[in-house]
């Protein structure tokens, strides 16, 4: 499949752009529609949604620039181009967490009361930006004979994308689930720290284009550290509740 949908001024635009605006699209409307029943101000969650969107885009190339230092030293323009490809997930996340918990302090939000109505969206969200992917035809697992495996240049492997996919609706459908009988805030979106990353954990293992640190998968370590600190997180907050 062409990973160009299509050209706006000789400018291509890419499926996996549009997975990830559509996936941002979807998450800020239901964040926004929740929010509603809350009655928290629409401006201060749209204002919040532009602070977090941006930051987390920022954190994200921030993120795979640093683990790919070897690649990108001394060329800025090359840790800036984007449309080269090179964003990561837990880059992502960590800056918009860092954007949306000082905004959250600025205008008077409690933090982890909006981060669990984010949480499910968020990871709904990441279901859908993977399939681009697919469309890149990247992200892919080492060789398989399963039935289910996808053909790339001309070898049958593993659709992590695809695993990880069903995985994030999964936990998506888990949360919501969760939100219907929340004890204290924070626990949803601690449990999306914690489900998320046991799935991205194993998934990582079967990738062949992980991020590395020294001879570790850098995701499997920072899954493991969320892992636990999610745990951590969880009984704070449910002690102090």
């Amino acid at each position: 499949m062409n990973p160009v949908a299509f050209e706006v001024f000789g400018i291509g635009i890419r499926w996996y752009g549009i997975l990830i605006s559509l996936g941002m699209i979807i998450a800020s409307v239901m964040i926004l529609k929740t929010c509603k029943k809350y009655d928290i101000d629409e401006n201060k969650v749209i204002d919040m949604i532009l602070w977090v969107i941006p930051s987390a885009i920022i954190g994200a190339r921030a993120y795979y620039v640093i683990f790919n230092w070897h690649y990108y030293a001394g060329d800025f323009m090359k840790m800036i181009n984007i449309r080269g490809g090179g964003l990561a997930i837990h880059g992502g996340v960590i800056g918009g967490l860092i954007a949306g918990y000082f905004y959250t302090k600025k205008v008077g939000i409690d933090f982890w009361f909006m981060a669990d109505i984010v949480a499910p969206w968020l990871v709904f969200a990441q279901g859908i930006g993977r399939w681009g992917n697919f469309i890149n035809q990247e992200a892919h697992g080492g060789p398989t004979d399963l039935p289910w495996g996808i053909m790339v240049n001309g070898q049958k492997v593993h659709p992590t994308f695809l695993y990880e996919s069903i995985w994030d609706f999964g936990v998506f459908a888990v949360l919501i689930l969760l939100s219907k009988n929340k004890k204290f805030d924070g626990k949803i979106f601690t449990g999306y720290m914690i489900l998320y990353s046991i799935g991205r954990f194993f998934v990582e293992g079967l990738r062949t284009d992980s991020l590395m640190l020294g001879p570790l998968r850098m995701a499997q370590v920072i899954s493991i550290v969320l892992i636990v600190l999610g745990v951590i997180i969880n009984r704070v907050l449910a002690r102090k509740a």
